[in-house]
């Protein structure tokens, strides 16, 4: 979801430049599409996503990405268990963890969180 909402906050502003990927830090959902609630969730808020396949992020992504966000601290820990110390450029995209909504099925809070913390991402980007 946070992929798909940054792609169209950068293309409503009209940001040059900027690449957006997202990846997961564990297997368990590899090669699967974006969860059919969180589908819904995008469409009606109007964020236009396509055909996405989960993928585990690499070394590769570590050191090729400008900034890393996690949603929240499992995500750090992962990368931490997989790469040991991280650069500062990976860091949390909120300063608490992003309503997970695999846990709670509140796709409406997972949504809201993330808005709030793209669009401090966005204004990061713009400085």
């Amino acid at each position: 979801m946070a992929e798909m909402i940054l792609r169209q906050m950068v293309e409503e502003k009209d940001i040059p430049n900027v690449e957006i990927a997202s990846c997961a830090t564990s297997t368990e959902e590899l090669g699967n599409d974006i969860y059919p609630p969180a589908k819904r969730c995008l469409t009606a808020h109007r964020v236009p996503f396509l055909r996405h396949s989960a993928r585990q992020i690499t070394l590769h992504d570590l050191n090729y990405y400008d900034a890393i966000y996690c949603m929240d601290q499992y995500n750090l820990r992962n990368l931490t268990r997989m790469f040991g110390t991280l650069p500062d450029k990976v860091q949390m995209l909120l300063d608490r963890d992003v309503a997970d909504p695999w846990y709670t099925g509140n796709f409406e809070a997972t949504y809201n969180d993330l808005i709030e913390g793209c669009e401090k991402l966005i204004e990061r980007i713009k400085h």
